[in-house]
């Protein structure tokens, strides 16, 4: 059985999400960072960003167990061993990946940035709050105009972009974000957050 090494965070909720969507059976072992348990080095072992999330597939493609960390690079490994959730269309499937980065390279790190600093920093640094704030900000007006005339973010069909995405979203209380400021966005997230898997997926770990 596939184990997942997690945390109740956006990134480890993307995996638990994925494995509910395709139905792949998964043990999970919670990592809890509030204890500095990403630092064990028998994790380090298997992470060596000491970051959650990652798994280890006993049947790897070779048949062989395969260790993988990223959040992103375990949503291709995933949708790659199941066959669901990336096309293989190259025209769609650049799509996809061109959105899973959008969402590894700006909305993850951003939107982490404005909860360290509204909810975690020892003291208010208003300029780092402004900020971030205010590139929060800006990528939901990105997606704003993306999810204005279609139902998913990447082609015409939900996909990993929409799972990496999700679990981030839902922490817009954290980022002083209005949802109904950002209607496109917010239908988007009505529809993600419906799905049964996805709410298995965001109750990880229990």
């Amino acid at each position: 059985m596939l184990a997942l090494y997690t945390w109740s965070t956006p990134n480890g909720r993307k995996v638990s999400i994925m494995l509910e969507e395709i139905g792949l059976a998964y043990e999970v072992r919670p990592v809890d960072i509030t204890r500095r348990a990403q630092f064990a080095p028998e994790f380090l072992a298997l992470s060596p960003n000491n970051k959650i999330p990652v798994i280890v597939d006993p049947d790897g493609p070779d048949g062989r167990p395969m260790v993988v960390f990223e959040s992103g690079a375990i949503l291709m490994y995933l949708a790659e061993k199941s066959g669901r959730l990336l096309p293989r269309d190259p025209r769609s499937r650049c799509d996809v990946l061109q959105w899973l980065m959008f969402q590894m390279g700006g909305v993850g790190p951003m939107f982490g940035q404005v909860h360290h600093f509204l909810k975690f920093a020892k003291e208010s640094v208003p300029y780092a709050i402004k900020r971030y704030g205010d590139e929060a900000r800006r990528l939901y007006a990105v997606l704003e105009r993306r999810l204005a005339a279609r139902e998913w973010i990447a082609g015409d069909d939900y996909s990993i972009a929409d799972i990496a995405t999700y679990p981030w979203v839902a922490r817009h209380p954290w980022q002083q974000i209005e949802l109904s400021d950002f209607p496109a966005v917010a239908a988007w997230y009505d529809r993600v957050g419906s799905r049964a898997a996805v709410q298995r997926g965001m109750e990880v770990p229990a």
